[in-house]
């Protein structure tokens, strides 16, 4: 099991393989296809983003609310297909890293390979145990998105795999 500390860089991107176990440890954002959309929009409009694109990792994922206590309540990973038509634009501007469940299309797929980009699978089901591994959780954007809203989270051990590699490769094919 290879341990990556966030935000990902080149050489790390490119030592990865479709099928790779991975421990992501540092911080990524979350966001998914209404968040997608805005931070979009904000990109066409010339706008600054709330969040710095470059080498980000983001998190496909709504959390549950929080109960007394805990950082984060459960989140796990949602499909990632939903923000496929924000995405390739997102990776002009920086992303290198994204996590969530299914396939990904052949647009971003593509835009991975000439932006050396990577995708990591999260398991369904498993919000609980990556709720654990939330160490941080910070709103910083489209609070009225509920669920939805852009947050921070600093993550430590947070286990995935590496779905799409930055060459194409892919455990769905």
């Amino acid at each position: 099991m290879k341990k990556i500390t966030l935000p990902l860089t080149e050489d790390v991107i490119e030592s990865l393989s479709a099928g790779d176990a991975v421990l992501l440890s540092g911080q990524m954002f979350t966001s998914r296809d209404a968040g997608h959309k805005r931070l979009t929009a904000m990109i066409n409009r010339g706008e600054p983003l709330p969040v710095d694109l470059k080498n980000a990792t983001v998190y496909y994922v709504g959390p549950c609310p929080k109960q007394p206590g805990q950082v984060i309540g459960s989140c796990g990973p949602t499909t990632s297909g939903r923000c496929d038509a924000y995405t390739p634009l997102l990776l002009r501007h920086g992303l290198k890293g994204m996590v969530g469940k299914g396939w990904r299309s052949k647009e971003v797929i593509e835009e991975m390979k000439k932006q050396k980009a990577v995708y990591f699978a999260a398991i369904g089901g498993a919000g609980a145990l990556y709720a654990d591994c939330v160490k941080k959780a910070e709103l910083v954007a489209f609070e009225d998105l509920g669920a939805e809203a852009l947050y921070i989270l600093t993550v430590e051990d947070f286990p995935v795999i590496v779905a799409t590699d930055c060459r194409g490769n892919s455990v769905y094919k």
